[in-house]
């Protein structure tokens, strides 16, 4: 038990339980610093540096750094952060349970007993990114897309299914019950975790804050259950399930003081965009920011998780909201037990954290106000999310930016009427249950079946069974509403606006309202919960009368799996050239996201999005204007459908129950039948198929042992790149469509795959032969070495000596010339300018990088977390003096380059030497300093890389 600083102390945890924590209000008596002012946020994290402290991972000098943390001038200081659980959506949790099978078939070819590899902390995966909505608008398209989804990713699941039964600490949650993210609010997060351990020679109960790394950005959406985590990058995130430290500098912390109370018509969706406007004015990228006050006291922790799900959004690491009573009640509304909500309650007393903080009680960086009355209804877009627009001024910005130039954010459309519509024709009448593809004529099918045997039908051909709704006539035109999407973790995760939608619609119904059958209409509930409650509050079939059919439960059109739009639909966009409208509550619109023909995208609250699905249109002032018209021919306004807050209240009240999420959050292989129909294999090692394009065994872990390569200069490299600035991790990772053309479309011709099967190299992440030729293949990267090209080229000039090497160069693709340079066994280095490696935290921009054969990156400066990630992949980071890259040295990449200064004696941040021999055999000496920064990186680096760091550390100690 680690007690460096005598701060385990026995508390009450409530319900006879006697447990111990690790006190902070201990460490501010031992005059270690002024904890109590310190913010919430901040105090969890060095809970974890103190609960943690070992003096290797984590030293008692990280604890007195953070305890001392200066709000005006925080320390230029990594925090080790060891977090309590791990979770995962199924896209990026592939590829790392791909790194752990591959750990445990290196165990056995050891002679190892392969269950040594196991997280060391729980970990959860929610299969959420993989449902798309080919089916709407009917009672059986929950189902129709269920099938397509198992159709299509069979043998990611088949894996998946050996990995749940493979590792004890992993959990698997699989399609059909939610998304990541309201499952970790609802079921997975437990506010405070406990773990066995002795303490004076008796056993007892240690009991910490939980805390939580994901690997997806809205993760922070916890945040608003006074839960401290946010999205990281693969390689972060199995550094965390191995049990080793997330590293992140010490943050700024900006407190936003809220006071009052929404208005009568104003969402927690307004609020939020509201908020995501005003942060991103502030500049919190890469902050901390704790909201507080009597203000946030008032929310509700449903409408404080919308506030912290888009902290990526507003820019911010996460969006905190201290603990409090209303905390506490969400936990025992949710089903959580008694002793669970206890020991959470008594737990934060005990370190002196319970209670929503008022002004002047904690010492921010920057304090901000927001009176929540003074919010208004409003959307987003058409863009990006903090572009948030007054909802009466919609229709005027619509029109404004149809004519405003490209360059300015607009869409170039001169002298154009955008009360123009053309007229299109869709299929014939709506179907019947026999004319659906694979029912029975006259067969009631219950909307909520999960299992058929039924053929799947193919949602390009099968129109007449994809959208019964999606039939008749149509004027459409700029700004005319195609996709109505209530979707997303950010706002399916909160009732009040849910049920607000319900409501609407029924009014809607009552009134005899239809929705235009060219609206693509639908409902993703990011959990069953929601759909129970809109079942039991009769608010369902309203909701269904107007398209809002339940089509799965997954991010759906949030993250672009929005589905096919009808042939006639399409063509008349392009004929047109339409700029087109979605409006969905979501969380992001950038472009060709939501759809790749659909140009102007809003980001509105559910209740808005019935509302606007109605109107057809987004060029209108729905303040004024009418929505359309009654079945009595009477013009009907927003007022008029709009629900009171007391009817929403109403509704809840009658509609949650904690019986309800205990009942939904049970037992899930059984409630979803098809799962349990894919096979898989068993046992402790997974067996690799060679036939497999999807699952690869890595080779991260061949011809692996026990011995430590001592660290060593790097002699006789060549470049694989030189790259000018702001170079980020789109640009190196594979992402998106893979093209025929490229070193990946080619491997998978080569197999025998059709381009059409491609898929994306997303969907590919657990087979490392497509996502190494994918690396640096992006379109739109400039290789200096080639000048005037775009793409994933370079020029290949052979080794340093001898008779293949090339003063020229031979242009070809990156990947061909790193398979020419591993063949002669030359390292490789890549130069690079300013902010290598911004963007997302992409696990394969380091992953790849090391699969070429890169021993370097020489950069004049890089982006913290890909840093980190090479270092974690074995892969050395070198820092240019300032004022020097490959520019003012002249290297075109013909040269020859070694690093010296290298050895096991290394310390972080030292400086080393890079030797240039230039073709015309001037030499030139550069110091360059090491970006290795902590002294766990440096074991990290002298054993090849963070896992087979882990691996040893595990081999070693059984």
């Amino acid at each position: 038990m680690n007690d460096e600083f005598k701060t385990l102390k026995k508390f009450d945890a409530g319900n006879g339980r006697e447990g111990f924590l690790h006190s902070l209000p201990e460490l501010e008596t031992q005059g270690v610093g002024k904890i109590s002012r310190l913010p919430i946020s901040i105090r969890i994290v060095l809970e974890s540096v103190l609960r943690n402290c070992d003096g290797k991972k984590v030293g008692g000098k990280d604890v007195k750094t953070l305890a001392s943390w200066d709000a005006k001038k925080p320390a230029n200081e990594e925090i080790p952060f060891v977090v309590a659980r791990i979770v995962l959506q199924d896209f990026t949790g592939v590829p790392l349970v791909v790194d752990l099978a591959a750990m445990r078939s290196a165990v056995k070819r050891l002679g190892g007993d392969p269950k040594i590899i196991e997280p060391l902390v729980p970990v959860d995966l929610v299969v959420d990114h993989s449902v798309q909505v080919d089916f709407f608008g009917s009672a059986q398209a929950l189902r129709l897309n269920l099938e397509m989804e198992f159709k299509r990713n069979r043998e990611r699941y088949q894996f998946l299914k050996w990995g749940q039964q493979a590792f004890k600490t992993f959990q698997l949650i699989p399609p059909g019950i939610g998304i990541v993210h309201q499952v970790n609010l609802e079921y997975l997060a437990k506010g405070v975790l406990s773990q066995k351990s002795e303490v004076g020679g008796q056993r007892s109960e240690i009991f910490y804050p939980d805390t939580l790394v994901g690997t997806d950005s809205h993760t922070t959406m916890i945040n608003g259950l006074g839960v401290v985590g946010w999205g990281v990058g693969g390689i972060e995130a199995e550094a965390g399930m191995l049990g080793q430290p997330v590293y992140f500098l010490t943050p700024e912390v900006v407190g936003v003081h809220l006071s009052g109370r929404l208005k009568e018509g104003v969402t927690a969706t307004d609020l939020v965009l509201h908020i995501t406007q005003m942060l991103r004015a502030q500049k919190v990228v890469g902050k901390f920011v704790e909201f507080y006050g009597e203000g946030a006291a008032s929310l509700p922790v449903p409408d404080r998780a919308t506030i912290g799900n888009m902290s990526p959004e507003y820019g911010a690491t996460i969006g905190y909201f201290p603990v409090d009573q209303e905390s506490v009640d969400y936990l025992r509304a949710t089903g959580r037990s008694d002793k669970q909500c206890a020991a959470f309650e008594n737990y934060f007393r005990a370190q002196k954290m319970f209670g929503m903080p008022r002004r002047g009680e904690i010492d921010y960086s920057v304090d901000l106000e927001l009176d929540l009355g003074q919010v208004q209804p409003g959307v987003a877009g058409p863009k990006r999310p903090q572009d948030r627009i007054n909802l009466p001024e919609l229709g005027q910005t619509f029109r404004s930016l149809l004519q405003k130039p490209v360059k300015d954010g607009g869409y170039g459309k001169e002298n154009v009427d955008s009360a123009v519509k053309h007229l299109v024709q869709l299929n014939g009448s709506a179907p019947q249950n026999g004319d659906m593809p694979g029912i029975d004529p006259g067969e009631e099918l219950n909307k909520a079946e999960m299992v058929t045997n039924r053929p799947t039908p193919d949602p390009a051909k099968d129109w007449k069974g994809a959208d019964p709704f999606h039939h008749g006539e149509s004027k459409i035109g700029h700004g005319s509403v195609l996709i109505a999407a209530i979707t997303s973790c950010t706002n399916t995760s909160n009732p009040s606006v849910m049920l607000a939608a319900g409501l609407l619609a029924k009014k809607a119904v009552e009134r005899g309202m239809r929705v235009d059958p060219a609206v693509k209409t639908s409902l993703a509930p990011g959990s069953r919960v929601v759909s129970d409650y809109l079942t039991k509050t009769g608010l369902q079939p309203y909701l269904d009368q107007l398209g809002f059919n339940l089509v799965g439960y997954g991010c759906t059109t949030c993250i672009g799996n929005s589905g096919p739009l009808h042939p006639k639909i399409e063509k008349a966009i392009h004929d047109y050239d339409l700029i087109a409208a979605s409006v969905l509550s979501g969380n992001r619109n950038f472009e060709a996201r939501v759809h790749q023909n659909i140009k102007a995208n809003f980001l509105m609250s559910p209740p808005l999005v019935v509302a606007f699905a109605l109107a057809g249109r987004v060029d209108l002032d729905l303040t004024k204007e009418p929505i359309g018209k009654d079945k009595d021919g009477k013009e009907t306004f927003l007022r008029d459908l709009w629900p009171s807050l007391k009817e929403v209240r109403d509704a809840m009240q009658s509609a949650l129950t904690p019986e309800v999420f205990r009942r939904l959050y049970r037992d899930f292989a059984n409630q979803n039948p098809k799962w349990n129909e894919i096979p898989s294999s068993t046992g402790d090692i997974y067996q690799w198929d060679e036939k497999s394009d999807y699952i690869h065994e890595p080779p991260f872990f061949k011809d692996f042992s026990m011995e430590v390569e001592k660290i060593q200069n790097i002699v006789g490299a060549r470049a694989l790149g030189i790259f000018g600035d702001s170079v980020t991790t789109d640009h190196i990772s594979p992402a998106g469509a893979i093209k025929a053309g490229s070193p990946a479309g080619q491997y998978l011709i080569s197999r025998g795959i059709k381009p059409e099967d491609f898929n994306s190299y997303g969907s590919r992440r657990g087979n490392d032969l497509v996502m190494t030729r994918g690396t640096f293949a992006n379109v739109r990267i400039k290789n200096l070495m080639v000048p005037g090209t775009e793409g994933g080229v370079t020029k290949y000039y052979g080794p340093a000596t001898g008779p293949a090497a090339s003063a020229s160069g031979e242009q070809m693709s990156i990947y061909d010339a790193a398979m020419k340079y591993q063949k002669d066994n030359v390292p490789l280095v890549i130069l690079a300018g300013h902010e290598y490696g911004t963007g997302s935290s992409r696990d394969w921009a380091a992953k790849g990088t090391r699969l070429l054969g890169v021993k370097a990156v020489i950069a004049a400066s890089f982006e913290r977390i890909h840093r980190s990630n090479l270092v974690g992949m074995g892969v050395l980071p070198l820092q240019f003096p300032e004022g020097t890259n490959a520019q003012t040295l002249n290297l075109d990449g013909s040269e020859v380059f070694s690093i010296t200064g290298l050895s096991d004696s290394i310390e972080p941040g030292k400086t080393v030497t890079l030797e240039i021999e230039r073709k015309n055999g001037g030499r030139d000496s550069v110091p360059v300093r090491l970006r290795i920064d902590t002294p766990i990186e440096i074991d990290y680096y002298r054993h090849g890389g963070i896992l087979q760091f882990v691996l040893r550390q595990l081999l070693a100690s059984k």
